[in-house]
């Protein structure tokens, strides 16, 4: 058995289009429960001001924080690090399985 299959996985439901043209509102996605994020990965996280869920890529590590950003080339169609700053790795609920 592949190891890969024994990762707990969590299914997430993409709403909205900051991570367009790589996910699409309706796209449904797993992710690594136990996934470290890496630059260029795709994580969910908590919202560090408000009681949302988000999916962005990891464009910077710094620590023990990440900056995230949408792939959205439109500036205002995500809300990313760069309204909220940079989130802290312990708020990262997965990383988008390939």
């Amino acid at each position: 058995m592949d190891p890969r299959e024994l990762r707990p996985l969590l299914r997430v439901l993409v709403k909205g289009d900051s991570m367009w043209p790589t996910l699409t509102e309706g796209d449904e996605i797993f992710i690594d429960e136990t996934g470290l994020p890496i630059v260029d990965s795709i994580v969910v996280f908590k919202h560090p001001l408000k009681s949302e869920i988000c999916i962005k890529r990891v464009v910077r590590i710094e620590g023990e924080r990440l900056f995230v950003q949408g792939d959205n080339p439109d500036p205002l169609s995500s809300e990313d690090s760069h309204n909220f700053g940079t989130i802290a790795s312990a708020s990262i609920m997965g990383v988008l399985t390939s």
